[in-house]
């Protein structure tokens, strides 16, 4: 069986429209045991399109899988948003069975399931490193919460890197985003547009280009691996990588379907999402954001480093904004918003 990605140096290939992180080698987690050769197909969806690493990763995890499982478990992977699913629906969609398996921004989905905010406050993470304690403190009460409310549970997460501004001008002090029409990508991003004197447009991915090319919108607030999926040089001129915030995808499964599963091939499907967890997070994430930054400038877009005084501006201009969410946030999210700040010592 053919495989994929086994190297951990990620090479893009944009020309040809798509992203390689190479092949891997087969699950390394447990093997079938039961005498049952019953067979389980799912469907395993995402809204980013081919090329982005959250679609890759699905890809590779539905692949190894198969594999770990001897070909009992099987998944059609749908990407680009191709079912008509948007990424803010993810939570029904699942908990329905509409699809098995799902990528999804848990910055997305914040407005059904407010806990997950907590994953895009402003200046709350300040690398990846963080966003790893944050992932792994919060994990279990994810977990209890999906599973109890929502009928499903995470199999793995991952990282997007830190998001920036992308403009047509060049950004160097509050003042430079005022009147700015930016995209913003959950209800977090798009305070911070708000409060720092622009419009916020909290557009699907699939909408992104073709505002940026009919003027609709002038701006957006997204990490690098965006930028190369909507080939933002052909419309936009400058990225300002001032760690706004950032994000994390989680692929979780319909319980029912999950519970259906027998038990050998139960501890394969984790197995192999702890494995696919600990590439993410430890050998894609940290190269991702290097990499498409400099795609973006071979591509034409110029990198504006901020100065120490406009992030402190930014920080303290987002202040209400992290102040309000916290007063304002269930129970469990301030509990992990606590033990997160006690983690890390800030």
């Amino acid at each position: 069986m053919k495989k994929i990605l086994s190297s951990l140096v990620l090479a893009v290939l944009v020309l040809g429209g798509y992203l390689v992180f190479g092949k891997s080698g087969s699950s390394t987690g447990p093997q079938p045991t039961g005498d049952s050769q019953e067979k389980f197909e799912w469907i395993a969806y995402s809204t980013w399109p081919e090329s982005n690493h959250h679609t890759i990763g699905l890809k590779e995890f539905a692949q190894r899988v198969e594999e770990a499982t001897g070909g009992r478990v099987k998944m059609t992977v749908h990407s680009g948003g191709a079912l008509g699913y948007k990424g803010t629906e993810i939570l029904s969609v699942v908990r329905d069975n509409l699809v098995q398996v799902s990528d999804m921004s848990l910055g997305n989905v914040a407005g059904e399931e407010p806990v997950f905010g907590i994953t895009t406050l402003p200046f709350m993470l300040q690398d990846m490193q963080e966003g790893y304690t944050l992932n792994q403190l919060a994990r279990d009460g994810y977990n209890d919460l999906l599973s109890k409310k929502w009928g499903q549970i995470i199999l793995y997460t991952a990282p997007w890197p830190m998001a920036g501004f992308w403009t047509q001008k060049e950004i160097r002090v509050i003042e430079d985003l005022k009147g700015t029409k930016m995209r913003t990508y959950d209800r977090n991003t798009g305070l911070v547009v708000s409060a720092l004197g622009g419009t916020p447009y909290p557009l699907p991915f699939a909408d992104v280009y073709s505002s940026l090319a009919t003027g609709a919108i002038n701006s957006c607030l997204t990490s690098t691996p965006t930028a190369v999926d909507a080939k933002f040089w052909e419309v936009l001129k400058y990225y300002t990588p001032t760690s706004v915030a950032m994000t994390q995808d989680a692929v979780t499964i319909n319980l029912n379907v999950f519970n259906k599963l027998p038990e050998d091939l139960q501890k394969i499907v984790l197995s192999v999402g702890e494995e696919m967890q600990k590439k993410m997070w430890e050998e894609v994430g940290p190269k991702l954001d290097k990499t498409m930054e400099d795609l973006c400038v071979k591509k034409g877009i110029i990198v504006t480093q901020p100065s120490e005084e406009f992030i402190a501006a930014l920080y303290n201009q987002t202040k209400d904004i992290r102040e309000d969410w916290l007063k304002n946030a269930p129970e469990e999210a301030k509990k992990i918003y606590a033990d997160f700040m006690a983690k890390i010592g800030r």
